[in-house]
């Protein structure tokens, strides 16, 4: 149960409502007893086992805004900011399952036939089905227009040929939405790009090694090839060339649950330090006694406190369905930053002990870096915005 406290303290985030809360504490006990214990070991392993997946969703946290008639309950987004807050606090590596529960799902959900979202949403709400979205390609920069992958209609099929790189939950998934070119003569070319939906058990699909990183190592991320495989022409996701289009479509609500993570992982981050120098000594007495470490912690807390006012604005405009994709990329690139520089400064008043592996915030200080590519590099964004101020 939700203490009036709690609510009270929570309310002051204007979408949020008392069953918004009473849904965060649900997840909250469910990740405490399902996730939190074995987090450390799903590091050592390299990934979350897929009967984590199903027991997410047979609580019913998966795609809560999804239509009662798949499967949900037709919640508002405000459900997806809390699945994707309590997650990021236990860790990064939980990201993929928002991604699969607020990317990829809502591709299908806006542009799927019926039978595509009868075929593919209620096992996305059961956890069933893990997903992912694949989009960039090897030697392929943030231009999306380079894309090389081909999808050549024929006999009643499309022969796919190319390959993917960086694919969140790719090593897993049992589907993917994977943007190809079917018209290679369109001009301007970006109008010759389509999305397909390819299972797992397609003709012609492979997937390479997973990938190793610097930060996030332990999150399900590969490379995916296609060799001549064979998808059905009902596999067309909307209409041929259409796809460019609902990429930027869905580009505001992806963007914007990226600086929502970012900013959970500053507040954990926060959190950590707060505790470890309560406790922590120097030249006998409390680091938190200290001046420096004092105003350290009050410059944090500062722009924590103005990251989510700009967020929480956002989402609200979000859920009245504004476009407001300059001010979400301003959100994601500005706050995936801050989010860096508040790692260091916690790094710092953790001294050596910030360094040891099996330390949260030297798990965050690797995994939080990674976080400016996503959707984009920083520059890439930047450019977005600068066009979208007419610069």
């Amino acid at each position: 149960m939700v203490s009036t406290m709690a609510i009270n303290k929570d309310f002051s985030r204007s979408f949020l409502t008392e069953e918004h809360l009473l849904f965060k504490q649900s997840i909250h006990e469910f990740l405490a007893k399902e996730a939190v214990p074995f987090y450390d070991q799903w590091e050592k392993e390299g990934g979350i086992p897929c009967s984590f997946w199903k027991k997410i969703g047979d609580h019913g946290f998966l795609c809560p805004w999804l239509d009662v008639e798949f499967g949900g309950i037709g919640a508002d987004f405000g459900y997806s900011v809390v699945l994707a807050e309590e997650l990021e606090m236990v860790g990064s590596m939980l990201g993929g399952i928002s991604i699969h529960s607020d990317v990829v799902a809502p591709y299908i959900a806006s542009f799927g036939t019926i039978d595509q979202k009868q075929r593919y949403l209620p096992k996305f709400i059961t956890g069933e089905m893990i997903s992912a979205f694949a989009l960039t390609e090897p030697g392929m920069g943030s231009e999306l227009a380079d894309i090389q992958t081909t999808a050549i209609k024929k006999d009643g099929h499309y022969i796919v040929n190319g390959a993917k790189t960086f694919v969140t939950n790719g090593f897993k998934a049992d589907f993917m939405i994977v943007a190809c070119k079917t018209d290679l003569n369109a001009v301007p070319s970006q109008d010759g790009i389509s999305l397909l939906l390819i299972d797992k058990d397609t003709p012609g699909f492979s997937r390479g090694r997973k990938l190793g990183k610097a930060g996030q190592g332990s999150s399900d991320t590969a490379e995916l090839f296609f060799d001549d495989a064979l998808v059905p022409v009902g596999s067309l996701l909307g209409e041929e060339g259409k796809g460019l289009s609902y990429i930027m479509q869905n580009l505001q609500q992806e963007k914007l649950m990226c600086a929502i993570g970012s900013l959970m992982t500053a507040k954990d981050m926060l959190h950590l330090t707060m505790n470890f120098i309560k406790e922590r000594k120097a030249f006998e007495k409390k680091i938190s006694k200290f001046k420096n470490a004092q105003c350290t912690i009050a410059e944090i807390a500062t722009d924590i406190h103005l990251g989510r006012t700009f967020v929480d604005g956002l989402i609200c405009k979000h859920m009245t369905g504004e476009n407001i994709i300059t001010e979400v990329s301003m959100a994601k690139y500005w706050i995936t930053e801050m989010s860096k520089r508040i790692s260091d400064k916690c790094m710092q008043l953790h001294d050596g002990y910030g360094n040891m592996g099996d330390y949260k915030i030297a798990r965050r200080h690797r995994d939080i870096p990674l976080t400016t590519f996503f959707t984009g590099t920083d520059e890439t964004v930047k450019l977005l915005i600068a066009k979208n101020i007419g610069f």
